[in-house]
């Protein structure tokens, strides 16, 4: 029997190359290895204000997206959290068993609460609503960036405590998977931080849809150096290894062999090589993506993975409201 294992990503709109490299190439590799349940996440994206027709938009892109990169829905079970009702039913439950001080000491919400003038509750309290994703589906194992490390210890803390109180194995206690270093993409422009989409500026970062020509263009202008060698030094070149670490995920080449063959060539065949590597590797991708985003099957698949969903989680929501008395 496999190991579980689950994951949600939030509809906020098209990832990047840093999202495809960091973390869903990886989903397509993980659903042979695990019993794996992949959700869009659309509840935890009413946090900040949204356009409902967008949003409902960005939810099916990206559910055409994570079957487009190779989510196999006969392997693993894709669904969107608002067809399963259970995940707001235990949030409810993981609110009313978390303190407050634990909910205002998350680093996202209190980053993201000095942006804005007026926060809203469920900035607050969308941890609990992430821990109830979790534990809904047994997930042995949550792949996640170092970004999400207080999400799942807030989820083993409440499993815990959980446990403690109503009875042992109630619920399981999740791992945390953290990506491999170098699939952690930096931005084009600025190779000490991550590559994202809300940079303002463009150049910064690829987009999973971005047509060849601007894939080309903004591979070409990535920041590097004056030194015109080819090395992996994220100290003293930090662009050059980004670059390496985006050529040697997507390749599968190490970074020695490489820094071998590219070495003191300078940076123009490098760059052009690299470019006609992310074209290519989108290219597929993009192609099924059009294909889903207008097939009656894009629906069919996300409406039987729901009922997948409804019914595993349905079975631990019910074991937590049987424990905590609810129901007569």
């Amino acid at each position: 029997m496999k190991p579980t294992i689950f994951s949600g990503v939030q509809p906020t709109g098209i990832p990047t190359l840093g999202n495809y490299i960091g973390a869903m190439k990886g989903f397509v590799d993980l659903q042979h290895d695990y019993d794996a349940t992949y959700c869009i996440v659309n509840q935890h994206a009413l946090t900040v204000p949204k356009d409902p027709a967008k949003l409902k938009k960005q939810t099916l892109q990206l559910a055409a997206l994570y079957l487009a990169l190779g989510i196999d829905p006969n392997v693993a079970n894709i669904f969107v959290q608002s067809d399963v009702p259970a995940h707001s039913q235990a949030a409810w439950m993981v609110m009313c068993m978390t303190g407050l001080g634990e909910l205002e000491r998350m680093t996202q919400f209190k980053d993201k609460a000095a942006k804005q003038e007026s926060v809203g509750a469920g900035l607050l309290v969308y941890p609990p609503l992430m821990v109830a994703d979790i534990i809904l589906y047994d997930a042995q194992y949550v792949p996640v960036g170092d970004d999400q490390k207080q999400h799942i210890e807030l989820t083993r803390n409440f499993v815990d405590r959980f446990n403690a109180r109503f009875g042992d194995d109630i619920l399981i206690k999740p791992e945390a998977i953290f990506p491999k270093a170098g699939s952690r993409v930096k931005s084009l422009q600025d190779p000490l931080s991550k590559m994202s989409k809300s940079d303002k500026n463009e150049k910064s970062f690829i987009l999973l849809l971005d047509e060849p020509k601007a894939i080309t263009k903004k591979i070409k202008g990535a920041v590097t150096d004056s030194l015109g060698i080819v090395k992996y030094d994220e100290e003293n070149q930090p662009g050059v290894a980004n670059l390496l670490n985006i050529f040697s995920s997507l390749s599968g080449r190490t970074i020695e062999d490489l820094v071998e063959d590219y070495g003191d060539t300078g940076y123009g065949r490098f760059k052009g090589d690299l470019a006609e590597l992310v074209v290519d590797t989108l290219a597929p991708i993009q192609e099924r993506y059009q294909k889903l985003l207008v097939s009656d099957d894009l629906r069919d698949i996300l409406h039987t993975g729901a009922q997948r969903a409804n019914e595993k989680a349905s079975v631990t929501l019910a074991r937590m409201e049987k424990a905590m008395g609810i129901g007569y």
